[in-house]
Formats: structure tokens, C-alpha cells, sequence
């Protein structure tokens, strides 16, 4: 991993770090508005909020997207982004902050492990596999929730989609601002849900002040932080650290929500970060 730049005082590795801490205390503070606002209530403000910082800072305008195609591709975007959001933090609702990004973050993993269609890609699968089963295993409160188990696999797989969905943009415009819109139609798409359950406590001062930290944190800190960093390291040492999220997602989860996890998803968390950083390091991988 490369030092920091020079003229730089933060070296990209703890650029990173910040970057997944950040996210995960965003999700932290989600939680504690869930009992406010409501989970759906929470997304669409989140998403409203984000939408507002990203158009001021990305200098967006009325003709961002102008072909057909590449704005089908946009709204598409959007429509799994808003889809990804409730699953994820429904499921944050029912489970630990780290099992719930555990198994989120299967999502982007099998992206990267069936990419390449590598024999030994196989042994990472089935170690990721076998970590999400044990963090589906009874934690230190009883039995976890099967809803919140689905809902999470629900967001891996919304993520995964995301991501495959937005290399296919990639390889028609360099124009980074279609986040924009796919942000402030991700937030369309949540507002009826959001009116329908949460109605005048989104208008609550604490309320929006929360849901705007929360946007803060996970789209301005977080995005920046992790962009500035990918262009200061390799793309290998990048990945690894990003690697350690489903961790630190469970550290935060004890120091902030108080949630303890069982030994079983400790070892579940462990493997499905094994499994991230064994694909990276795997020869063939740049």
C-alpha cells in the first residue's frame, strides 16, 4: 500500500478506514432514528438529502442525461438503489449492524469472485457461504430474525445489481453527475412509503437534522474519502481494506448500538472477510 502523497498529510490507507467508518456510523445513526421516523421514512430523507448535496456539488443541470438509452440506465440505477436502501436498513432494523453488512456485502463479493470463473474462486464462494450461514445462527439474544436474514439477502442482491447495472453506464459516459439523478429518483420512488408510514414526523427538526448527518456521513465523507484514496493507492490494497467493512460494521454495532454478536457470526463475519480479501490476493487479479 502506497504512502500518502506528497503535500498530503492523511495517508490513503486511514483515508479508507474513515471512509468505511463514516458509512457504518451513518447506518448507526439510521438505526437510532428508525423509532422517529420509521425505516422508509429514514431512506427517502436520507436519499432526498444526499440528492440536494450531490446536485450543488456536481454542478448538475436539466440536461445531465439526454439520451433515452443512457437515462433508462439511470432510473434503473435509481429504482435498485431505492430498493437496496430499504431492504439494507430493514434489515438493520431486525439484525446487528454487522450481520446485516455481512451479508450485504455478499452482494458485491460474488460480483468479484465469479468474474473471473477461477477454480479456486469456487473455495472463496463456499467460504463466504458458509460465514453467512453462521451469522445466521442464533445470536446472544435468541434466534435471528428471518425477515431480517432475507432482507439483507434481498440488499446483497440489490447491490450486486447496482453495481453490474452501473459498469453498464460506465461503458457509455464518463459523466460521473447521472449519480445525481439516480439519487433524486431513488428518493421519488421512497416518498410514497415514507408519507404513507412516517406522514408529519418527517418534519420533525431532530428528524431532519439526523436523516441529513445521515447523508453526510454515508454519501459526502464516505464517497470522498474512498474516491481520493482509490486514486492514491493500488486498486489490490484498496479492495483488501474494503474488505475489513462487514468488521468494523460489527465493532460499531457493540460501541455505538450495544449489540453484541455470538461467537458463530464473529467466526461467519471473519470468513466472509477472509473470503473478500483471499479473491483479492487470488493470482489473476490485478
Amino acid at each position: 500500500m502506497s504512502d500518502a502523497a506528497p503535500g498530503r498529510g492523511v495517508p490513503p490507507t486511514l483515508m479508507v478506514l474513515g471512509g468505511i467508518v463514516a458509512l457504518e456510523l451513518g447506518a448507526a445513526l439510521a438505526k437510532l432514528l428508525f423509532p422517529l421516523a420509521g425505516v422508509a421514512g429514514v431512506v427517502a430523507l436520507r436519499l432526498l438529502f444526499a440528492a440536494v448535496v450531490l446536485a450543488v456539488v456536481m454542478r448538475v443541470s436539466p440536461h445531465t442525461v439526454r439520451d433515452r438509452a443512457t437515462l433508462g440506465l439511470v432510473l434503473l440505477i435509481g429504482t435498485l438503489l431505492a430498493l437496496h436502501h430499504l431492504a439494507f436498513y430493514a434489515a438493520v432494523d431486525r439484525l446487528p449492524l454487522g450481520v446485516a453488512v455481512t451479508i450485504e456485502f455478499t452482494g458485491p463479493l460474488a460480483i468479484a469472485l465469479f468474474s473471473t470463473l477461477r477454480p479456486r474462486g469456487l473455495l472463496w464462494a463456499g467460504l463466504a457461504a458458509v460465514g453467512v450461514c453462521l451469522t445466521a445462527l442464533a445470536d446472544t439474544k435468541g434466534p435471528v430474525s428471518t425477515a431480517g436474514v432475507l432482507l439483507a439477502a434481498g440488499a446483497a442482491v440489490t447491490w450486486g445489481g447496482y453495481i453490474l447495472v452501473s459498469s453498464a453506464l460506465g461503458r457509455r459516459t464518463d459523466d460521473g453527475r447521472w449519480l445525481t439523478v439516480a439519487t433524486a429518483w431513488a428518493a421519488l420512488l421512497t416518498l410514497p412509503a415514507a408519507l404513507a408510514t412516517s406522514g408529519t414526523r418527517l418534519l420533525d427538526p431532530w428528524v431532519l437534522l439526523g436523516c441529513l448527518g445521515v447523508a453526510v456521513l454515508c454519501e459526502v465523507v464516505s464517497y470522498s474519502l474512498q474516491n481520493d484514496a482509490l486514486r492514491r493507492m493500488p486498486a489490490q490494497g484498496f479492495s483488501i481494506l474494503m474488505s475489513l467493512e462487514p468488521a468494523v460494521a460489527a465493532l460499531l454495532g457493540l460501541l455505538i448500538l450495544g449489540q453484541a454478536v455470538s461467537a458463530w457470526q464473529i467466526a461467519g463475519i471473519a470468513a466472509v472477510v477472509l473470503a473478500s480479501i483471499g479473491n483479492t490476493l487470488a493470482p489473476g487479479r490485478e
